[in-house]
């Protein structure tokens, strides 16, 4: 079958996918967009997060037809989303950089995405609110307050503009 669907705001298309390809698998083999990763194909550990018309939803678990005629978007897209110029960052990335809350890297772009989404309907979210955004994401690296200091930063700089 063909799937066609917009990714990071570009019309895209997938040909000969088959019933059960995930939408995790047509991202990074088909379209090339590595950023979303692999970790756990059962939706545990978040490494694959992407939003699917604004829902954050974990790509392993989500069939890739049912992307069809809607809108992915994913850790690649974070900069341009929020309009930072041709090889900047997006102030969710700019904030886990300047945090220290980047250590092997594998998790980041799925807390990147669930951060992202939670600054959007919560500009000054609690340590709670953080706490649930980012639930559904494991990180085996830290401790966890780098991450919660990097999104408290990102808060802070984003409620700036506001």
């Amino acid at each position: 079958m063909r799937v066609t669907f917009t990714v990071n705001g570009r019309p895209q298309q997938a040909d000969d996918v088959w019933e059960g390809e995930s939408l995790l698998y047509v991202l990074r083999e088909r379209l090339g967009l590595p950023g979303s990763k692999n970790a756990c194909e059962q939706g545990e550990c978040g490494s694959c997060t992407v939003r699917l018309d604004d829902v954050p939803v974990c790509a392993c678990l989500v069939a890739a037809g049912q992307a069809e005629g809607r809108r992915v978007d994913t850790v690649e897209g974070l900069a341009e989303r929020h309009g930072a110029p041709r090889g900047g960052l997006a102030p969710v990335q700019q904030a886990f950089v300047d945090a220290g809350a980047v250590q092997c890297g594998f998790c980041t772009p799925g807390l990147l995405v669930a951060t992202d989404d939670l600054l959007e309907r919560v500009p000054d979210p609690s340590d709670a609110d953080i706490r649930e955004a980012l639930s559904g994401n494991l990180c085996r690296c830290t401790g966890y307050e780098k991450i919660l200091d990097a999104v408290r930063l990102a808060a802070a700089r984003t409620g700036k503009r506001n």
